[in-house]
């Protein structure tokens, strides 16, 4: 399958249509933004590792029944998905504190939760994507309350396969940001990608941070990080 036209270029990932409707072509840069596009850089390599990571899990979630928008693998960079219509909600699962959720309630990172902590936010740049709850949501119209049960429990569906996943690859999940979407006839499918640009992924046993959180705050060894994930997920046949 081939690129015809660039529909669409975001922080990290560019979209080109194919010559079917219904399919098109995600391909990853090493582009890294933070804080709402203020910080700017490259991880080399980054674009590879989270297409392949995100790819290798899409399967393993569809395995395990979750539907999401993954078709072909085309090479390092380049995936074949089904053309979605994004939900403008980001879905934010938390399995300990860190990040914003550390200092928006003035804990420690690192804390332990009874169970998952789920978020909404709303996916506007221009808005710095405010958190919301189902009410906001439902009277803002970004999805209906059937769309959003479902969006709910297939999010903690999610979270019960990674974890276990990545417990067995020696790291915690600590938390991830997803992105659901819908399809041409409103079936709500997981979409975006599964990476250590979207997820905080902490050493089991040092609690070293393997993921973006190292090029946010200036930690170093970025590209070795996001390899070592890389070993980590594919057990050392990448």
């Amino acid at each position: 399958m081939e690129k015809t036209v660039q529909l669409y270029e975001g922080k990290a990932k560019k979209v080109y249509a194919t010559a079917d409707p219904a399919l098109v072509i995600v391909s990853y840069k090493d582009d890294a933004t933070a804080f709402d596009g203020t910080k700017k850089g490259t991880i080399m390599g980054k674009g590879a590792v989270n297409n392949r990571m995100s790819n290798f899990l899409m399967k393993k979630l569809m395995d395990a029944g979750v539907p999401t928008h993954f078709v072909e693998e085309l090479n390092d960079r380049e995936t074949v998905v089904k053309k979605v219509e994004i939900v403008p909600l980001e879905v934010i699962v938390r399995n300990a504190s860190a990040g914003h959720f550390s200092s928006r309630y003035g804990v420690e990172e690192g804390i332990l939760f009874d169970e998952p902590v789920l978020e909404f936010s709303y996916k506007n740049d221009d808005l710095h994507d405010p958190l919301l709850n189902t009410s906001h949501a439902l009277a803002l119209k970004l999805a209906t309350r059937e769309e959003i049960d479902t969006i709910k429990a297939m999010a903690l569906k999610v979270n019960e396969e990674l974890k276990a996943f990545f417990a067995g690859c020696g790291v915690r999940l600590i938390d991830f940001k997803l992105e659901f979407g819908r399809l041409g006839d409103g079936t709500i499918v997981l979409a975006d990608e599964i990476s250590p640009d979207t997820c905080r992924f902490w050493d089991a046993k040092t609690n070293e941070k393997l993921d973006k959180d190292r090029f946010r705050r200036d930690l170093g060894n970025v590209e070795e990080a996001y390899q070592e994930m890389m070993r980590r997920v594919f057990g050392g046949q990448a």
